[in-house]
């Protein structure tokens, strides 16, 4: 065992109009810390509806965008300080799985030259047989036959078969980890199960730690170990999964366990607070993000809340201080 981490973020801050001078930038990303075990491989969800910053997460974790403030650590290594965001080793180890099976496909070619090009960029394999040979072993790994897939153009195939052709070429590139940024959404449900059954084979067969993006909560008490739930750029519950969307603690976890729709049609949805309940006063990150639409929202809501920790979870909200004003 080792307590050396395979990623690190700390205090991670991204603020989009900044760079242009607006006085007023929107923040995607708050002081956002994950660390990464080097030995022990999960599945990390982050849920949050759109606009939360997951997708902001997942392209910093990617070294696709530099954070405004805080840092990322590879290996016990800045990955901006170091230069490792421009080297091969960095992007081998560190691979996506895209929303959209299709546009990581080129349609001129058939879909191999996927598979191909990186086998030969980061020098894997150049030998053009021992190529079709690890291309075929990759596909026939995530439950595809090659037979069916070899020589085929995107557009015969369909979005589960996509997706999973691009698991298949994440596993062939043997990475660190991999940021998986809602692979589900746009695909049959009747093919999700295949998916999913993918990056948990990842985890438990190869070694891989992979960071899920989703918005389903559902998909993430299957497959994740831990889970963040951020609301507007801020991580208000982090914990094991199946503790946060068993027993949610933040009003906002609340909230989207609630808002998942239900067999009983009659069943009322939860409501939210009125504005009229409480003045909100101060600068918008000055205090807690929910506070607009919480149903229990008090005045030292006004105040940004630290992280509590509650039966395990960290959660970010007055609620749980030992001692409430």
């Amino acid at each position: 065992m080792t307590d050396e981490a395979l990623l690190e973020m700390s205090g991670i801050t991204i603020e989009f109009g900044k760079r242009i001078g607006k006085s007023d930038p929107f923040v995607a990303l708050e002081d956002f810390n994950l660390r990464i075990e080097a030995d022990k491989p999960e599945i990390i969800a982050v849920a949050g509806e759109s606009g939360s910053g997951k997708t902001t997460l997942g392209r910093v974790a990617l070294g696709l965008l530099k954070p405004d403030r805080g840092n990322v650590r590879f290996q016990e290594k800045d990955i901006w300080q170091e230069g490792l965001v421009r080297q091969k080793a960095f992007r081998q180890a560190v691979q996506a799985i895209f929303q959209d099976p299709f546009s990581v496909f080129n349609p001129f070619y058939p879909v191999e030259h996927l598979m191909r090009v990186p086998l030969a960029r980061f020098g894997i394999e150049t030998d053009s047989s021992r190529q079709i040979a690890l291309i075929e072993e990759a596909l026939a790994k995530v439950g595809l036959r090659p037979e069916q897939i070899v020589g085929r153009y995107p557009h015969q195939l369909s979005g589960g078969q996509r997706q999973r052709i691009v698991v298949a070429r994440a596993l062939m590139l043997r990475p660190k980890f991999i940021v998986a940024d809602e692979p589900v959404s746009m695909i049959d449900a009747s093919l999700r199960a295949n998916v999913l059954e993918n990056l948990r084979a990842l985890r438990d067969q190869f070694g891989i730690t992979i960071i899920y993006i989703t918005h389903d909560l559902a998909t993430a008490r299957q497959v994740s170990d831990r889970l963040y739930v951020l609301y507007r750029g801020r991580a208000v519950e982090t914990g094991p999964a199946d503790r946060l969307i068993g027993d949610p603690q933040h009003p906002y976890t609340q909230l989207l366990m609630s808002s998942v729709p239900r067999p009983d049609p009659d069943a009322p949805w939860p409501g939210e607070a009125p504005q009229e309940e409480l003045d909100v006063v101060g600068r918008d990150r000055d205090r807690c993000v929910f506070i607009d639409r919480c149903p229990r929202r008090m005045e030292i809501c006004n105040r940004k809340p630290p992280h509590f920790d509650v039966g395990g979870a960290e959660v970010a909200c007055h609620l749980y201080a030992p001692t409430r004003p």
